[in-house]
């Protein structure tokens, strides 16, 4: 089995809210099937012909059906290609979708949805699709939309299309699948690239007006659909982090965050107010409060333990991320605790985590925060933020996080 590599979801930090449920995944690996899946495009047909309708009607043939106007569709067939494997990505829960993914919502931000916002999604039931090679160099391409259970894929009247040079049809999806390949590779010189809207048939172009709007970008000649490490993957309501396998396996493990973690508490960090012994939690209680955990002061970046200063709250309660002056300088600004970023696949280095992303109180290497204070990620149909890739809380405009001051034992 060929290990191609993996899509990580962005704001999970190591598992999904709830857990890992079947397809609803933190991440997914591509590996190489027992038996290629994969299709490339093949005839074109006139809805009218007997070609055309036994494509669609076909449950062993693979077809993308282009509206043109209310009376003319054209259907294209795909034929198996026994060269490539496909894996499928969207919000449908049918057998065809090999990672189910669900609009990601920072905490705060889901604490406050109802459950009729829940349900209003804006992330494609069918939403892209994968052809990786079955042969070195193993190249990963990226296709707007993905096969339903019927093989097939509609582009309704409102999809915006074009006829391309050679006479084929192309679409966009209603919300766009949107891509972004980093600059310098993965890595601690790695710079933010530009997003491209990627077309059903793999063609890369600039962003349309808006996410919907029906008419499409210009072309990028210059660019492919080929994924590379570091990739992000949009999909209007959930973000996808590509890492390649030669990528991962120069990436930290979670065993080596562990050990930077053990390393990191046996320095004995201190309070410098209660002058008690402070200690990051386990990776496996990465999200449970504990009477040792680290809190910051995000102005300055003193490391204190917690305190309430006259009126002690529950720790966990959000509201207690007020402005507060810290006892060591008189800075002002958010009060928080302290979490390590447990996800290894975000790390642009194996470096320790001396900073913390502000206001989430994310930790991580100096790099890694500074990478990702500076990927300007979608948000919402035309807005775009950077955002902390552990949990997907909007970032401060301050540049590269909030490097931490930790006091050490007075003995």
């Amino acid at each position: 089995m060929v290990r191609y590599g993996e899509l990580i979801v962005l704001g999970s930090n190591g598992s999904p809210p709830g857990g890992e449920k079947g397809r609803r995944r933190s991440r997914l690996a591509l590996c190489s099937r027992s038996k290629a899946n994969g299709v490339k495009a093949g005839a074109v047909h006139p809805s009218c012909t007997p070609q055309a309708a036994k494509a669609v009607s076909s449950k062993e043939q693979h077809s993308i059906s282009y509206s043109v106007s209310g009376s003319q569709t054209v259907v294209v067939e795909y034929a198996h290609d026994c060269t490539t494997d496909m894996f499928q990505i969207g919000r449908s829960t049918e057998n065809p979708i090999d990672l189910v993914v669900t609009d990601t919502v920072p905490v705060v931000q889901e604490q406050g949805r109802s459950d009729a916002q829940a349900l209003q999604s804006t992330i494609s039931r069918f939403a892209c699709r994968i052809i990786c090679q079955r042969d070195p160099p193993h190249a990963a391409r990226i296709y707007a939309a993905a096969f339903d259970s019927s093989r097939n894929i509609f582009l309704g009247d409102k999809a915006a299309k074009w006829r391309t040079k050679d006479g084929r049809m192309d679409a966009l999806t209603t919300n766009g699948v949107l891509v972004m390949h980093p600059l310098r590779g993965f890595s601690q010189d790695s710079r933010p690239g530009v997003w491209r809207e990627v077309s059903v048939c793999g063609g890369v172009f600039a962003l349309r007006e808006t996410r919907s709007a029906q008419q499409s970008g210009k072309p990028v000649d210059s660019e492919s659909n080929e994924l590379v490490d570091g990739s992000l993957i949009d999909l209007c309501g959930s973000t996808l982090l590509w890492r390649t396998a030669e990528g991962l396996a120069l990436t930290p493990t979670v065993k080596h965050l562990e050990a930077l973690r053990q390393e990191l508490n046996a320095g004995r960090p201190q309070c410098p107010v209660g002058l008690s012994t402070l200690a990051f939690p386990s990776l496996r209680r990465r999200d449970v409060p504990d009477h040792r955990q680290p809190w910051a002061y995000l102005a300055c970046g003193h490391v204190h333990g917690y305190h309430g200063w006259g009126g002690r709250r529950d720790p966990q309660v959000e509201a207690e991320r007020q402005v507060r002056e810290c006892p060591m300088c008189r800075a002002r600004g958010p009060y928080v605790p302290l979490w390590l970023g447990c996800e290894a696949a975000f790390y642009v280095d194996a470096e320790p985590p001396t900073h913390a992303l502000a206001p989430c109180g994310h930790v991580c290497s100096e790099k890694t925060a500074a990478y990702w204070s500076r990927v300007p990620l979608p948000c919402g149909t035309h807005a775009f933020r950077a955002a902390c890739p552990f949990c997907i809380a909007p970032l401060s405009e301050r540049p590269g996080g909030v490097r931490l001051i930790f006091q050490s034992p007075l003995d």
